[in-house]
């Protein structure tokens, strides 16, 4: 569940904080009801990246249903945008790397600026520069990888084998990972299997259709009208 404040100024870079509030039962046999809220700053002319697109609520919604798991782990978050997964990883017990395009500095800033919002230290949560498909020195120096998640990621043909390229790299480096990708149906014709293939990478399709029901989240709200899915990308 969200909610907007927004700040007073006739400005292009107008901020506004969307609020996310994640709770639930301790464990299955708790009563104890735990919560965790994520503050996310947007701007009121959003770019993409400055803007939390429907696809990352819900793969931050399958983390915190499964919040036990990511304690001392390393997240890697690719493409963060506002970091909304990452985030929440983060204040689940997670070390979280989170990257965007080194070409963007902006993008790169606007992250920073999300994790400074959320009181996040700097010993937990990396922020870097991570361009798909072009592997710099700080590719080689990302450290092991427990798990990697991404949300819309995958919304430009163009760009899907050079997610798919530096994903197999990171599998590779990382047998024990996994990919996470929430992603946006855009059109039907566009497929990832067959670079998938390429990539010697396996995938499966995760249901989500109960995913916040104990809490009360409606998945059809958080959806927005969108299909979405969510992906679990392997090595073969």
């Amino acid at each position: 569940m969200s909610e907007i404040a927004s700040h007073s100024a006739a400005d292009e870079n107008l901020e506004q904080i969307k609020k996310f509030l994640f709770k639930g039962k301790r464990s299955a046999e708790s009563t104890e009801i735990e919560e965790v809220e994520i503050l996310i700053p947007e701007k009121a002319q959003a770019s993409y990246h400055c803007y939390t697109w429907p696809s990352a609520p819900i793969l931050a919604w399958f983390l915190w249903e499964r919040r036990s798991e990511l304690v001392g782990k390393h997240v890697l978050e690719l493409g963060a945008g506002t970091a909304l997964p990452g985030i929440l990883a983060a204040k689940c017990g997670a070390s979280v790397t989170l990257t965007e395009s080194a070409t963007l500095p902006s993008a790169l800033e606007h992250v920073k600026r999300c994790c400074e919002v959320n009181n996040l230290p700097g010993n937990q949560v990396r922020v870097t520069g991570l361009t798909w498909g072009l592997f710099l020195s700080n590719t080689f120096s990302l450290g092991s990888i427990d798990l990697i998640i991404g949300s819309d990621c995958f919304y430009d043909p163009s760009v899907f084998e050079d997610i798919i390229v530096t994903v197999a790299y990171l599998l590779e480096n990382n047998p024990q990972a996994r990919f996470l990708s929430v992603y946006q149906e855009r059109s039907a014709d566009w497929s990832i299997e067959h670079l998938l293939n390429k990539w010697g990478l396996s995938c499966d399709h995760l249901p989500i259709n109960n995913l916040g029901a104990d809490s009360g989240i409606d998945i059809n709200e958080l959806m927005k009208d969108h299909t979405i899915h969510l992906l679990e990308i392997t090595r073969k």
